[in-house]
């Protein structure tokens, strides 16, 4: 794939002859499954950022921390809030995840203490990969962020909110992001999305010109998230959202990425942030949909959650409906297991 996101947008159309398009973006381009044969990751990336693109998730993380008068902070509404990920950790979907250990600190009246996470998280997120790149020093303007766009995937970028929370202040996300994010087996190329682009959301205030762009590049994608637990039969849906919720488009995160003049690469991987809609069964985190743990996710089998438990599988699927079609994206998942003890 890496490979082939080098090209330039118009050499991307080998992948789907004329006359075979629709029909290719209906079903996966992978070959069928061969005994012996496993499932890769489309592409290596040589780096990895998350944005932070859902107003509403931002909002309710602002709330449940801050208050509903901070909701957001001052540069939110201004530009696409992101930080630099880790690439190494990037899985394909299957890939078991191994509960973090790490600092923490529960407790704020006494010391940090260290363990494994207590508060494993899920993150309902899709990435795009970056196609041709830019040379250091120039930057990608708004008009041809697109040109630079290849394909996209699901993704979890798995959390360790106890771990977050203690160690975020002042730079940021580090040993609670970096253990794992897995994303979906293949990629759906942007050709593929284009007949369910949507138009952009409102924004105000309105952006700085160096991200203001007219053309519609909102996708109406549905997305769900089930969990299995040890000894169920099958997932049952804990969130339904869709990809349309994002405030900041993938032209506005690619274009303020390269501002500075960072050079981006192909296979580059740049993810949305979780994906969270304005109904509370939408919300793409069990941060939200426990709001901090004070309300259980109701599993419908006389199970409940907060957050994850050794054994838990988490599934997420994604899909765009047309006329008598589909373009799916396949899966992403990941079994919980447990920590190992320290050494």
């Amino acid at each position: 794939m890496c490979l082939c996101s080098q090209l330039s947008t118009t050499s991307w159309g080998w992948a789907r002859p004329p006359g075979r398009r629709r029909a290719l973006s209906c079903r996966t381009c992978c070959p069928p499954a061969r005994p012996g044969c496993g499932t890769t990751r489309s592409c290596a990336s040589g780096d990895y950022t998350d944005f932070y693109s859902s107003r509403q998730h931002a909002a309710n993380v602002g709330i449940m921390f801050r208050g509903k008068d901070n909701a957001l902070m001052p540069n939110w509404l201004h530009l696409p809030v992101g930080y630099h990920g880790r690439a190494s950790s990037i899985v394909v979907s299957g890939t078991p995840i191994r509960r973090p250990m790490g600092q923490m600190r529960p407790d704020d009246s006494k010391p940090p203490v260290y363990g494994p996470s207590k508060l494993l998280d899920i993150e309902l997120e899709m990435a795009f990969f970056v196609g041709p790149g830019n040379r250091l020093g120039e930057p990608i303007p708004i008009s041809k962020a697109q040109e630079h766009i290849f394909g996209m995937v699901l993704m979890n970028d798995w959390s360790a909110r106890d771990i977050q929370r203690w160690e975020y202040v002042p730079l940021g996300p580090f040993l609670g992001k970096s253990f794992a994010t897995t994303i979906s087996p293949w990629v759906v190329p942007m050709e593929a999305l284009m007949p369910f682009v949507v138009p952009n959301p409102e924004q105000d205030p309105k952006p700085l010109p160096y991200l203001c762009h007219d053309q519609p590049y909102t996708f109406d994608i549905k997305l769900s998230v089930a969990l299995r637990g040890e000894g169920m039969s099958q997932g049952v849906p804990i969130c339904k959202s869709n990809f349309k919720h994002m405030y900041w488009t993938m032209l506005q995160q690619l274009t303020h990425h390269s501002v500075n003049g960072c050079n981006l690469r192909p296979g580059d991987l740049l993810a949305s942030g979780t994906i969270s809609g304005p109904e509370p069964d939408s919300f793409g985190s069990m941060l939200e949909l426990s709001w901090r743990g004070t309300q259980p996710i109701e599993l419908g089998i006389g199970q409940t959650r907060r957050f994850l438990q050794d054994g838990d599988e988490v599934i997420i699927t994604g899909h765009c409906q047309g006329d008598g079609y589909r373009v799916g994206f396949g899966h992403c998942t990941g079994k919980v297991l447990p920590a190992l003890p320290p050494a």
